[in-house]
């Protein structure tokens, strides 16, 4: 089997790498030739551009920065509708609209190329260590094609047909951004208080407020360190898309919205490149300190 891998940044850059790992003959891309150096010639093809990672690949694999990308890279001119043979598979791991989703899918099907949406969950550290969540939407038979390669860097669970993963990939940061904003409140509050956050993260994350969001944004919070697996920007992007996602089904999503709006607002203070418990510093410079122990 060929693969082809476009993307290689925080989280398609691991899971390239895990699928170089599990099979012979990957050929990846990424127009930042900086991301490019961290792939010998003797692992995988590196291809010059993305007709070229297309090229005989049975599937190929898509990590980009949202719907306008993808868009180009599969739609545009020399994009893998005319790169890619029929028969072939474009696997998208992007989080993007699910209306671009079917629309892509519809537009390759008309050439006879399968496509599925399987977007991830888990952050960098889970595409480091090959433990990612792929929501996928898709044919049902391209699914069970594409099993072994998703549990090369993951778990994989089929939602639905085209556009299913993308929504349920959105509906999954619909949760982690309202628990971001809400951890960064609440322990602001706790801080002002007087509370120690460490010793309030202890008492607390044993019981119902316990999770990974509240794990990690302590953790970055105590150690001031923000440093991107995902960014505020990139959130932001996220929640937007599921606000216009609920606007076409009719459906009322305030806390989303205000969500929304406290990212904005961060990114408006310069924290757009920064993880997103980065939010926490709007609070914290209503409050005067830091929280932190």
């Amino acid at each position: 089997m060929r693969i082809g891998f476009i993307g290689l940044g925080v989280m398609g850059g691991p899971m390239a790498k895990h699928l170089i790992a599990k099979r012979a003959n990957v050929a990846v891309f990424d127009v930042d030739p900086f991301r490019m150096h961290g792939f010998s010639p003797l692992e995988a093809d590196l291809a010059a551009s993305v007709a070229q990672a297309a090229m005989g690949a049975d599937v190929v694999f898509l990590s980009l920065p949202g719907s306008a990308v993808v868009r180009e890279v599969v739609l545009g001119a020399d994009g893998l509708a005319s790169a890619m043979r029929s028969g072939s598979v474009v696997v998208d791991t992007s989080t993007t609209e699910p209306t671009v989703t079917v629309e892509i899918a519809s537009a390759l099907a008309q050439k006879g190329i399968g496509f599925l949406d399987a977007p991830v969950s888990g952050g960098e550290k889970a595409a480091v260590d090959g433990t990612l969540a792929f929501m996928v939407g898709g044919d049902e038979s391209l699914f069970n094609d594409c099993a072994d390669l998703f549990s090369a860097m993951g778990t994989a669970v089929r939602v639905g047909q085209a556009g299913a993963g993308e929504a349920a990939k959105l509906i999954n940061n619909m949760i982690v951004g309202a628990t971001f904003a809400i951890v960064a409140e609440a322990f602001a509050l706790g801080v002002k208080h007087g509370l120690d956050p460490k010793v309030l993260h202890e008492a607390i994350r044993g019981g119902w407020a316990g999770s990974k969001v509240l794990d990690v944004s302590v953790a970055a919070m105590l150690d001031r360190d923000f440093k991107p697996g995902g960014t505020v920007n990139i959130h932001w992007k996220d929640l937007g898309y599921a606000l216009s996602l609920a606007k076409d089904e009719d459906v009322p999503t305030p806390v989303t919205a205000l969500v929304h709006e406290i990212f904005k607002a961060a990114r408006a203070d310069g924290k757009g490149g920064l993880s997103q418990p980065a939010i926490v510093t709007l609070w914290e410079r209503l409050i005067g300190k830091e929280v932190k122990s």
